[in-house]
């Protein structure tokens, strides 16, 4: 289970910005049907305690800041994107249409499973891309290694196991594979061209510079070539 990141330096800074003391902080939070004691309020700006999510929540709205001002930190995990956003795990998965076990093991593990449709909308409510979110799982150096593959063998065997990582349809991932396999051997071709034509070192030297820097944007070129995620295209007109 993540623990809820807390800045205490933040939470100090934010009540002294509204003027509030710590009962009245503890009252405004009853209110908003989060009850609390003062000394509770005290505990989390002395870091000797970190308040629950609903109590983060209730604390940000009281403060009135966000809740990433509180938690002091970017968001980096899908905990901490969801947090960011004031959405408890059975929000989140009644928006996308999930189990709230299945979806909070997703949050645990770092790993996503969810369908195209279950993807579209956890990325919608969380205010991400496909590409960021491939990213907080951890994917992205298993994705690049898939594309290396496809470029430098049968692309066609790395089409299903990249739809699987970035959720996009196969014929998507497979226009993008085919093109960029294409894009590759043309180095290939160029560099053998003038190897087989005596130009000079500086001609090799140029073609394989070019190379370099078409593999060190690798995953960058794919995202491109997918398209924009926040348009419907990537996931076809019925999402799948």
């Amino acid at each position: 289970m993540h623990s809820t990141p807390f800045s205490p330096a933040e939470a100090r800074a934010a009540r002294a910005r509204v003027g509030l003391g710590t009962a009245e902080v503890a009252r405004a939070m009853a209110a908003c049907g989060v009850p609390v004691h003062p000394g509770l309020v005290t505990a989390w700006e002395q870091g000797a305690q970190v308040p629950s999510e609903p109590q983060l929540f209730a604390l940000a709205d009281v403060l009135w800041c966000a809740p990433t001002t509180l938690m002091g930190v970017e968001p980096r995990t899908l905990a901490e994107h969801r947090l960011a956003r004031g959405l408890s795990v059975e929000r989140v998965a009644y928006r996308i249409g999930m189990d709230p076990g299945a979806y909070r093991a997703a949050e645990t593990a770092r790993r996503w499973d969810g369908d195209l449709r279950q993807t579209r909308a956890l990325v919608d409510a969380l205010g991400l891309s496909l590409r960021k979110l491939v990213g907080i799982m951890g994917r992205d150096e298993e994705l690049a290694e898939h594309l290396r593959a496809a470029l430098e063998g049968r692309w066609k065997t790395r089409v299903a196991p990249v739809a699987e990582i970035v959720v996009v349809n196969e014929t998507l991932v497979g226009d993008a594979l085919r093109t960029m396999h294409a894009e590759f051997a043309a180095f290939s071709e160029r560099y053998m061209g003038h190897l087989v034509a005596r130009n000079d070192d500086a001609r090799l030297r140029e073609v394989a510079a070019e190379r370099s820097a078409y593999l060190h944007r690798l995953v960058d070129h794919f995202w491109d070539l997918i398209g924009d995620v926040g348009e419907e295209s990537p996931f076809g007109p019925a999402g799948h």
